[in-house]
């Protein structure tokens, strides 16, 4: 896709973000529609070393956003105040799940956060890896992205598994340009 056919695809949501308050702790979001999760992995970089995964498109695919987490409409979203859930390391994924929704916060998706990897892959060397608990696949697995020999990697971890070096990713709300209204 060329440039000017990106940037005419945000245009809308561009528009409706100029006119908002929602401040400058965003994260633009192309759903998996607009690009696989395997090519944001594939395209995000720290010290020139690539992002991976080991696991097949397939698997991947099988993380879906869970009931109240879908994407608004529209090939592209914001995730507003995205964090990596460093106040919530070393907790299991069900468990942090719970701390989440009564701190009235929202888990990150798969692909919101490949849009934290792409866009500020300095997060996870400066902050933490961290698991995407918005999806899941029908196993129960949950997606996670962290560091693995110097590159940022996309995997997968069970709900009662518990990393001192992961977060639990969250934000604080999402908007499309529906609901900017």
């Amino acid at each position: 896709m060329s440039e000017a056919a990106f940037r005419a695809l945000a245009a809308p949501l561009i528009s409706a973000l100029e006119h908002s308050d929602l401040g400058t702790e965003i994260l633009l979001v192309p759903t998996h529609e607009l690009i696989s999760p395997e090519s944001l992995i594939a395209r995000t970089s720290i010290n020139r070393m690539a992002g991976f995964t080991t696991m097949p498109p397939r698997d991947i695919a099988s993380f879906l956003p869970q009931d109240g987490f879908e994407p608004p409409e529209g090939p592209f979203y914001l995730v507003v105040d995205p964090h990596t859930g460093t106040a919530y390391v070393n907790r299991e994924p069900d468990v942090a799940r719970k701390l989440i929704d009564s701190d009235e916060r929202l888990p990150l998706t798969l692909e919101e956060g490949l849009a934290i990897a792409t866009q500020h892959p300095d997060w996870l060397v400066r902050k933490n890896g961290f698991n995407l608990l918005g999806s899941r696949s029908a196993d129960g697995r949950v997606p996670s992205i962290w560091m693995s020999q110097n590159s940022p990697r996309l995997g997968a971890v069970w709900p009662n598994s518990r990393h001192t070096w992961l977060g639990n990713a969250y934000c604080m709300a999402r908007r499309g340009v529906s609901l900017f209204a």
